[in-house]
């Protein structure tokens, strides 16, 4: 099967009967049709829809080394520094409809689940079987474009109720073992677009390494279906509306966070790819270089992101006639310099990227890393300047609909810009507050904050990557004449 168009994902998603809970009810209607899911499901659709015109077949996707048919080039295992170049155009041209505001975009679980992939050979050689059923796995997601989603992170109890082998202990784990496979229970947080995807994808960090070559209950992967018996998702509030008028961003590119509930699930032994081995998981991750695929994804999502940023803080300042003061030409060549070292950080990691032992090629992962170190500050700084240049302005702004109403003519008059009609000027005010004073721009800031790890996870992982640091050091010791250690 071929890739997939944007109708034949909406058919897919809505043939799914999840056990989804929204605001103290069961959803039982078709999510395409529910006001916290449709918004996003039609720009998923216009993307998967994109990869499907002809004259970006080239771009967007590649043939298939065993079916022959087109797939999603975001699968595509690179082998080559222009594999990699291929890949970032891709995801550029969904960046470009998304803006940079889904961070779980279609591209981001295919590249994650890509790079799992490349570590097989460290799961045959533990079991074969768990290397098959990763391959296996792949090559379907692959030919069938599967939607996918994961699940890694768990609530904070699981870690404080006690060691995984007591009874007591609420962390993720195989409850059971049976012919069929592993029976699973557990909770996860943050399962984002987990209610409008296909599969799930589930390979959580130990919760604790019991270490002596025991078999560790909380050590396993696998991946199931977001509908099978015993998976519950509970939403959080949305931020979407219907209006793209009132709510421009939010009615296009909400991406619903969920917990999600493993009760006594069941796993088939195929969807299985590692149990009992608490190494494995970081191994995969490292073997895998998820952080640095995944990372070349996120960049180009960064960048796409602070182009709409850039775009959106030049057209207020003109709005407010504030575009040549010195301050904002000050605030906003600071974002611009940002924004150039960004571009920067990804040709370094595309240049400077090594080649596995298996072949495959791996960007440079300090460039990548350095652009999750810097861009949470420059998300936040540039949501601070939209709200100091929109001023007052961000607050009172009426609804499209009153442009209808009696009072058309009172709004056309008191809320016409120098050079732009009142509607025109409110449209872009609206979109101003989403992102400076509204839920969706705060969930995108929290988002982005916590995005690849904590600060203090991501400097380890920033320090780690400096296997200069002798040399820097040395450096000193020479200029001083000392002899150091």
């Amino acid at each position: 099967m071929p890739i997939k168009n944007g109708k034949q994902y909406i058919e897919r998603i809505n043939r799914k009967r999840i056990r989804l809970w929204y605001n103290g009810e069961r959803v039982n209607v078709p999510l395409s049709e529910h006001p916290a899911f449709r918004g996003l499901i039609r720009t998923q659709a216009a993307m998967y829809d994109k990869q499907c015109e002809e004259d970006l077949r080239d771009i967007m996707t590649y043939v298939s080394p065993t079916s022959e048919e087109r797939v999603g080039l975001s699968f595509l295992p690179p082998t080559t520094p222009d594999d990699l170049v291929r890949r970032r155009r891709m995801s550029e041209i969904w960046a470009g409809l998304h803006h940079g505001f889904l961070g779980r975009s279609p591209d981001y679980m295919n590249t994650a689940l890509m790079s799992f992939y490349t570590a097989c050979s460290l799961l045959e050689a533990a079991m074969p079987e768990y290397g098959r059923n990763l391959r296996t796995y792949y090559e379907y997601c692959r030919e069938h474009d599967i939607t996918l989603s994961h699940a890694f992170v768990q609530p904070m109890i699981s870690k404080m109720s006690g060691p995984v082998d007591h009874e007591e202990s609420l962390a993720a784990k195989v409850v059971e073992i049976q012919p069929e496979g592993l029976v699973v229970s557990g909770a996860f947080l943050m399962a984002t677009q987990g209610p409008t995807c296909e599969e799930i994808l589930v390979l959580p960090t130990p919760t604790f390494m019991l270490g002596d070559g025991q078999v560790n209950p909380s050590a396993f992967a696998f991946a199931v279906p977001n509908d099978v018996e015993g998976i519950t998702f509970i939403c959080r509030e949305s931020h979407a509306f219907d209006s793209s008028y009132d709510h421009p961003l939010s009615s296009r590119f909400e991406e619903m966070d969920t917990m999600v509930i493993f009760d006594r699930v069941l796993v088939p032994r195929d969807r299985v790819f590692f149990f009992g081995k608490e190494e494995l998981c970081d191994r995969l991750f490292r073997e895998g270089h998820f952080h640095a695929y995944v990372g070349h994804q996120i960049l180009t999502r960064y960048i796409a992101k602070t182009e709409f940023f850039l775009g959106l803080l030049q057209v207020l300042a003109e709005e407010q006639n504030a575009d040549s003061e010195p301050t904002f030409l000050h605030s906003i060549t600071k974002l611009m310099a940002m924004l150039e070292n960004l571009k920067a950080l990804r040709v370094a990691a595309e240049t400077d990227g090594t080649f596995t032992s298996s072949g495959y090629y791996v960007p440079a992962l300090a460039p990548l890393t350095a652009a999750g170190i810097q861009f949470p500050d420059l998300h936040e700084e540039a949501l601070r300047l939209i709200r100091t240049i929109s001023a007052s302005q961000l607050i009172m702004n009426p609804f499209g609909a009153d442009f209808f109403s009696e009072n058309e003519a009172y709004l056309n008059a008191y809320l016409q810009g120098i050079s732009s009609p009142a509607k025109d000027r409110i449209a872009l005010f609206r979109l101003a507050w989403e992102l400076g004073g509204g839920a969706f721009g705060g969930r995108q800031n929290q988002f982005e904050r916590f995005f690849f790890g904590n600060g203090k996870t991501i400097a380890n992982r920033m320090y780690g990557c400096c296997e200069s640091m002798e040399q820097y050091k040395s450096r000193i010791y020479q200029f001083l004449e000392l002899k150091g250690e």
